[in-house]
């Protein structure tokens, strides 16, 4: 199990990505701004007693200098985890200044996270409180809206679906329209999408759909066994070397991953807004100070903190006050 102390180290861990890669919001070099942010997450998590290891990151060793997959990361001193880091989740959102970047990370007791590729993902999710199996991989997207509808006792127009704005998402959205059920179109960042489902009330989605990468999937599903919800995921190799890689890590490409088979055991999440956005404020920036919104949540025992901090003398050290 988890400790206690490891769930605030773990927000700090985010608010430093997220500062950093906030200072290059709407400059336009999505590189840069993933970089910094990837850098800073690095340096925070090299201060925990944990025995980290990257199981999703930045790329494999060869690709990715810093937090590739395989990396150890800690002091290699307390409990022996997995780790799955999005330092800059919407690296484009960032560099053109949108809403809902985040800077996300996940750990979890060694083996309780999928090594996922980086290779897209289909991906089906819904919030806390439904039936169990209630939508799936395998049934039509008119069914899984028929059947949520159903289940929440409302009309299908009073359905929102949450789907990335892709090309190859065009016949999905159109099946969903087609049952009268609206869709909510995002440019990126499919890890939050995830989340809005969990709450309906203030996010106005309803279930999230389609395929989007792989890592940020086993991140959004890591979130869900804290805050609660359903998800499937499976991969979509689109050619024989990444089938062969995934193959390689161990993941099955003909199985429909549960919630379950993708963040397992006692699992803690944090997310820092790196932008401002539907699930948290982003970094503000006043004089020498910073103020961050950070969630970090854990499943073992269902908490989910919304943290406010404030950092000064940021060009220098970040110092809490």
């Amino acid at each position: 199990m988890l400790g206690r102390t490891l769930v605030l180290e773990v927000g700090r861990v985010t608010e430093g990505a997220a500062i950093a890669a906030a200072k290059l919001r709407g400059r336009g070099d999505v590189k840069a701004a993933d970089k910094v942010a990837v850098d800073a997450m690095r340096k925070e998590l090299g201060r925990i007693n944990i025995d980290g290891l990257v199981v999703i990151g930045e790329g494999e060793m060869d690709e990715a200098p810093m937090l590739y997959i395989g990396e150890k990361v800690g002091t290699g001193q307390g409990p022996a985890v997995d780790i799955a880091v999005d330092p800059l989740e919407g690296t484009t959102i960032c560099a053109k200044a949108m809403p809902n970047a985040l800077a996300v990370l996940a750990i979890a007791e060694r083996g309780g996270l999928l090594h996922a590729p980086d290779m897209y993902m289909d991906k089906i999710a819904v919030g806390p409180g439904l039936p169990d199996g209630l939508v799936d991989l395998d049934a039509s997207a008119e069914d899984n809206v028929h059947a949520l509808a159903k289940a929440k006792g409302v009309t299908v127009e009073e359905i929102t679906a949450c789907i990335l704005d892709r090309p190859r998402h065009a016949e999905l959205i159109a099946a969903v329209r087609g049952t009268g059920a609206a869709v909510q179109l995002i440019p990126d960042g499919d890890i939050a999408g995830v989340i809005w489902t969990t709450d309906t009330d203030q996010t106005n989605i309803d279930i999230y759909l389609g395929s989007g990468g792989a890592p940020e999937g086993v991140l959004a599903a890591a979130a869900l066994r804290c805050i609660g919800g359903q998800m499937q995921g499976r991969l979509l190799p689109s050619n024989h070397e990444e089938r062969v890689r995934a193959e390689k890590m161990g993941a099955d490409v003909q199985k429909k991953y549960s919630i379950n088979d993708m963040a397992s055991g006692d699992v803690i999440f944090s997310a820092t807004g790196v932008t401002d956005g539907s699930l948290l404020e982003g970094v503000h920036f006043r004089g020498d100070f910073a103020e961050t919104e950070t969630v970090v949540m854990r499943a073992e025992t269902g908490t989910v903190r919304r943290v406010k901090t404030t950092f000064r003398n940021i060009g220098t050290k970040l110092a809490m006050l």
